[in-house]
Parts: structure tokens; C-alpha cells; sequence
């Protein structure tokens, strides 16, 4: 039985989506953590309605019924995912040295927020950790006999981290062209020549300001600096949020059917650090591998009747 009265500080990242807000909002009372760090963007002024919305979420800040201390950080201007993620992180580690994070549509199980406080602590000075995510992407197949494996790939749909690492974030990809003209991609995944084009893709389109995302300059910063996410053996994060008003996740795919799960205690740690090469091919094939339109209509093939 896990107690009650998270000590580790929670963010949650929100915008115009009261229903969803509320449910990770239930979810996050459950534990009652100490402290709360609730970063909202602001209404675009173009939208009709959408300022109302927004004011509708902050309101369901105000009326959290725990004790705790909440600090927020609502942007009078819309900033975009991007610069509202990213500064808001900065924001919230100018404060504390470590964090578990949400946003506004991933509801996870209550096992997850104690999965992240105490790995965490566990590894609070290790340098080769530099997230802990409630994600896994493994369709179910368990990779371990431990609570967690590592991986490559730092999932965000719930996960944790250190003002340590978050430091290291890098909003202009400054390393990237070293990193792409040296072939470093390479090392990293692999030598998997479709892997390295997929992501070399994605960092080019981000560099060349194509595409506008925090999570894969995330990526890149993880990747450059030798950083391990370490991943659960089962998933604790149900991401709720695709749908028409997403900003990116618009259309239900593969990775939105993970319902959350719950971890047992007290946790099994790995007597070893090394990656599971054989999940991450897994991951980069049924997650990266191929497009949203793609798996979009894998999984649409498959609901429709024969």
C-alpha cells in the first residue's frame, strides 16, 4: 500500500481543455503531492472562445481541495507549445532541483508519481540518467524482470526529471550540425541506416525552424549529452488527448490506446545500467519507424470490419 503525501514537487502544463485538465487534476489529488507547479499559454486572440476556455482551466486550479503550496505561470500571450513548455520548465527549475511532470491530457496511475519520486532520489547524482517516464511503448510485451529498463528515448507523456538535466536543454540545437555532419546519428542509433534518416529528418526540420517542438530538441539534448531514460515494465501513463484540439497529437494512432497500469512495490531495480538495445529497436520501428498518417491508418485498418 502506497502512503499518501507526495513530497516530490508536480508540474502540470495546461491550456484550454477543462474536461481533460480535470481528470489529471483527479489523478494528481490522489496523492496530494506538497507542492504545485501549473504552467498555462495564453488564449489566442483569433479563436473564438478559446480565452474563455482557458480562464475555465484556471478556475479549476483554484478550487484543488488538498493542502498544498501552488505556484502558477500563465502566459498573457500565446507563446506556443514550444516557448511555453521550455520556459516554463526553466521557470519551475529557477525553484526546486527536481520535478515529475504532466500535461494536461496524460492521466497516469497513482503507482507512477512514487515510481518517479523514488527513482529520483535513487538517482539524483548519477549523470547517465536524465529522465524517468511513465511511458512503455512495448505493446504489452514485458522486457524485464526489474520494475524499469533503460532506453534511449526519453517518452513525455508523464515522466521526470532534474534541474541537472533539464539544464542541458537546448532551444537553438547548437550541437546539431556538428553532431549530423560528423555522422553521429550513427553511434547512436545503431548503425540503422532508416533510423538515422527518420530522425536526421527531424532535427534538420527543427533546426531549420520547419518544425516547432520542444520534445524532440528534448531528444537531441538527451542523445548528445549520453543520457538514459529509464522506462517502466509496464505502461503508467494513458495519454487522453488526441483528438481536434491537440496541438499535435490530432489524430488517434498506435501509441493512444496504452491504458495506464500499476506498478507493485516495493520496486525492483536493476543490478546493472545498460540499454535494451532489442526494446529500442521495437520502439523506433512501431513508434518512429513510420508516419502518424501511416499508423493512422494501420490502426483504422484494423477496426474496420473484414
Amino acid at each position: 500500500m502506497l502512503e499518501s503525501g507526495l513530497h516530490t514537487p508536480v508540474v502540470l502544463i495546461v491550456y484550454k481543455r477543462p474536461s481533460l485538465t480535470q481528470q489529471v487534476l483527479a489523478s494528481i489529488g490522489k496523492v496530494r503531492p506538497n507542492r504545485l507547479f501549473v504552467i498555462g499559454d495564453g488564449p489566442r486572440i483569433d479563436q473564438q472562445g478559446e480565452a474563455e476556455k482557458v480562464a475555465e482551466v484556471h478556475r479549476l486550479i483554484e478550487q484543488i481541495d488538498w493542502e498544498c503550496e501552488i505556484l502558477t505561470q500563465y502566459a498573457q500571450d500565446n507563446l506556443g507549445l514550444r516557448r511555453r513548455v521550455a520556459s516554463g520548465l526553466d521557470w519551475v527549475f529557477n525553484h526546486v532541483d527536481r520535478a515529475i511532470i504532466l500535461e494536461d491530457d496524460c492521466v497516469p496511475d497513482q503507482s507512477f508519481f512514487y515510481y518517479c519520486e523514488e527513482l529520483l532520489e535513487r538517482y539524483c547524482d548519477d549523470r547517465r540518467i536524465m529522465v524517468i517516464s511513465g511511458d512503455n511503448f512495448q505493446s504489452g510485451r514485458k522486457r524485464t524482470p526489474y520494475s524499469y529498463y533503460f532506453s534511449r528515448y526519453n517518452h513525455c507523456w508523464g515522466w521526470a526529471t532534474w534541474q541537472r538535466s533539464w539544464s542541458l536543454y537546448d532551444d537553438n540545437l547548437k550541437l546539431w550540425p556538428a553532431i549530423r555532419d560528423g555522422g553521429w546519428l550513427h553511434d547512436v542509433l545503431d548503425g540503422d541506416k532508416r533510423a538515422v534518416k527518420y530522425w536526421s529528418d527531424i532535427f534538420e526540420g527543427v533546426y531549420s525552424g520547419r518544425i516547432d517542438s520542444w520534445a524532440y530538441r528534448w531528444t537531441l539534448a538527451c542523445w548528445a549529452n549520453a543520457g538514459l531514460t529509464a522506462l517502466p515494465s509496464i505502461n503508467l501513463v494513458e495519454n487522453i488527448g488526441f483528438g481536434l484540439e491537440a496541438t499535435h497529437t490530432t489524430r488517434a494512432g498506435s501509441r493512444s490506446k496504452g491504458s495506464a497500469h500499476s506498478l507493485e512495490f516495493p520496486l525492483s531495480h536493476p543490478p546493472f545500467m545498460i540499454r535494451d538495445a532489442s526494446a529500442d529497436r521495437t520502439t523506433q520501428a512501431n513508434h518512429f519507424g513510420t508516419s502518424l498518417k501511416k499508423r493512422f491508418k494501420r490502426s483504422l485498418s484494423k477496426m474496420l470490419p473484414k
